[in-house]
């Protein structure tokens, strides 16, 4: 596939990585196109460019900021070049305050998720929340005791983007679990939370979830 990126930070750059890894074609969109030198360099396939032009030379476009940027990003992308195209959400509604005996705060009430704003401003656009329960050290290929896949759970409207996030995720080593529309982001986006905890109490950054079936 072509993948479009809107992001430059390290998760941005993270999945980027491991789409070209996988043989997938990337374009990632910055504003700072000196801030992706030194990992172009080590990744001289993939194209760098803007927002725009990223959003639309992606088949898939995966939104990697800061969720306070999140929807400022999709609007550099444009909401034509988003209309009709999965976009990976792997963004959380963190707060610009700091954690409380390691919980982050978020800027989204209990009723509502980052991933719903997006997609009820973007109506065209084929959201699904993926990516945003792990560290990205572990996002590619993680390796756990046993060859366990971790399980990544994602949320969306659209059944096919879901689908075609299920078999990123199958590529990334990844189990995937579908947890239906939207507002189950509203349960997925707090896992940024659970999860950081034994980082910020135990500087543990390596584990991942694993949802058990009987």
């Amino acid at each position: 596939m072509k993948v479009g990126v809107l992001g430059s930070g390290t998760v941005g750059q993270t999945l980027a990585a491991g789409f070209l890894k996988h043989g997938h074609e990337v374009m990632i969109g910055t504003r700072e196109p000196a801030k992706l030198a030194d990992w172009n360099k080590a990744n001289p396939k993939a194209r760098i460019g803007g927002s725009s032009e990223a959003a639309k030379f992606g088949e898939v476009v995966v939104l990697a900021v800061k969720g306070g940027a999140a929807a400022d990003a999709l609007r550099g992308a444009g909401k034509a070049n988003l209309a009709g195209k999965t976009i990976v959400d792997a963004c959380n509604p963190i707060a610009d305050a700091p954690p409380v005996h390691g919980v982050l705060q978020f800027f989204t009430g209990p009723n509502e998720s980052l991933l719903e704003q997006l997609q009820r401003e973007f109506p065209d656009a084929h959201l699904v929340k993926a990516f945003n329960s792990v560290g990205a050290p572990g996002m590619i290929n993680p390796q756990y005791a046993g060859g366990v896949r971790p399980t990544m759970f994602i949320c969306g409207n659209n059944d096919a983007a879901k689908e075609t996030v299920a078999r990123i995720l199958d590529q990334f080593g990844w189990e995937t679990a579908d947890m239906g529309a939207v507002e189950a982001a509203r349960a997925i986006e707090p896992l940024c939370m659970l999860w950081c905890i034994l980082g910020f109490t135990k500087n543990e950054w390596t584990h991942a979830f694993k949802l058990l079936h009987k």
